[in-house]
């Protein structure tokens, strides 16, 4: 393998080369575009979709059509970007966000930036899917059963997350793509069952369209806190270059073609998710709707059911989607840093802990719509809307008033607007359900 080769891969010292090999993210560089087509979508079409009829009640009809399309087309134009950016060193990768991030800013800077804001993201949405997975279970259980005795919330998210406890000992990004495929077939059934019920149940007859606060300043606060929950349901762009990191790549035929085409379908699919269920909910209940569709749609009873199901199911494959870079994370520092021997024990107590973290937040702090807005807007909206444009600016340098400077900071301007309004809204909402609210219940 000599000097003679370029790649970076070759040139690392043995020791460092194992401990790649060894890592999640770097260990298995061979999926065809078509996973990252079902990654994405499994990353991005999350519980997220459900709550949006919820949020077009908050938003109105006219913002909150504007704000699912810009959203759209702000984010896969992000997306793009970072899909160029993974290799523009030639022969050089940046498998991980806070690479790119180190790239852009420096060594540092780079990882005080990036890290912080991934981790939020990554660790928050693991803690919301510990407790939708629980939520789902729990509304499934009182569905097909419901002369049985109540069980406490509680008791689902531990069977929820005993799952995790498992498939959280898959190694890398590659072995779970019959889980992330599985989910993404899911995401996009219960999407469908959500708004056919919908059009099935018609126009209900007291439907309402007003804002449903009394007061101005009510209704200005969910309109931030449903800002929020849209900047979470377009939240993929987390685990982009981790997921581009598990394509092959060369001079010839670099990762981007593969990463791309699988972008696009993936933002076709997310596109056929959220437009219906967002629109077609709001259509037929108004301001009525619950912060989950599948919540006011009570019958039929198995079909109901079985979205529950399906909800859980692709839960469980975007948890381990979220879940992969924070391994890659902490067992990188493990190893590294600390210098513990790379192997299976440290893996099995590293992840275990992780999992055993995410379940005892989920169920200590269950109320999940506010939390949605909070920190869609507290980290998703940097990480997803102007993170990236960011970094375009500090690598690439376009001109001054040019279409991509122009292009850039207009996303630069509207993410941030996003980050400060919809924190706002969303711990309003984490206030007024706290109020009500019963540790361990």
């Amino acid at each position: 393998m000599g000097t003679q080769a370029t790649s970076p891969e070759y040139t690392k010292p043995n020791k460092e080369q194992s401990v790649d090999d060894w890592l999640p993210i770097t260990s298995s560089r061979n999926a065809k575009w078509w996973y990252s087509a079902f990654h994405n979508v499994t990353a991005m079409v999350g519980a997220g979709v459900l709550s949006l009829p919820y949020a077009m009640s908050e938003l109105g009809w006219g913002p909150g059509i504007a704000v699912l399309i810009l959203s759209w087309i702000i984010t896969l134009y992000t997306l793009w970007q970072m899909v160029e950016m993974h290799e523009m060193v030639p022969g050089k990768r940046f498998d991980r966000y806070h690479e790119l991030g180190q790239h852009a800013f420096g060594e540092k800077l780079g990882l005080w930036i990036v890290v912080p804001q991934q981790l939020v993201v990554e660790v928050g949405v693991n803690i919301v899917y510990m407790v939708t997975g629980g939520r789902s279970l729990k509304k499934f259980h009182d569905t097909v059963c419901p002369g049985c005795k109540s069980i406490k919330l509680t008791y689902f998210i531990m069977i929820f997350a005993s799952v995790h406890f498992v498939l959280s000992q898959l190694p890398n990004f590659n072995s779970i793509s019959g889980v992330s495929l599985a989910a993404a077939v899911m995401s996009l059934s219960y999407s469908t069952i959500a708004w056919g019920a919908s059009v099935d149940k018609g126009k209900q007859s007291n439907v309402e369209y007003g804002y449903k606060s009394s007061s101005a300043a009510g209704t200005v606060l969910n309109f931030f806190g449903a800002l929020g929950d849209v900047a979470f349901a377009y939240a993929g762009h987390n685990v982009v270059l981790e997921i581009q990191a598990t394509i092959p790549s060369t001079p010839e035929k670099p990762s981007k073609k593969p990463m791309w085409k699988g972008v696009i379908v993936a933002y076709i699919i997310v596109a056929l998710c959220y437009f219906p269920v967002a629109l077609v909910g709001y259509w037929a209940f108004g301001n009525s709707v619950d912060d989950n569709i599948l919540v006011t749609l009570e019958k039929p009873r198995w079909l109901i059911a079985m979205a529950n199901m399906m909800v859980v199911v692709h839960v469980i494959g975007s948890y381990q989607i979220y879940a992969m870079p924070v391994f890659d994370m902490i067992e990188t520092v493990l190893v590294k840093k600390l210098h513990f021997p790379p192997g299976l024990a440290l893996r099995i107590i590293a992840r275990s802990v992780y999992v055993a973290f995410t379940m005892f937040v989920g169920i200590t702090f269950p109320f999940f719509g506010g939390l949605l807005g909070f920190f869609g807007g507290f980290a998703f909206a940097p990480t997803t809307y102007f993170l990236p444009c960011i970094m375009w600016l500090a690598i690439y340098k376009p001109k001054r008033w040019s279409f991509s400077w122009i292009t850039n900071w207009i996303c630069i301007i509207l993410g941030v607007l996003l980050m400060i309004l919809s924190p706002i809204g969303g711990l309003r909402q984490i206030i007024i359900n706290a109020k009500t609210y019963k540790f361990y219940s």
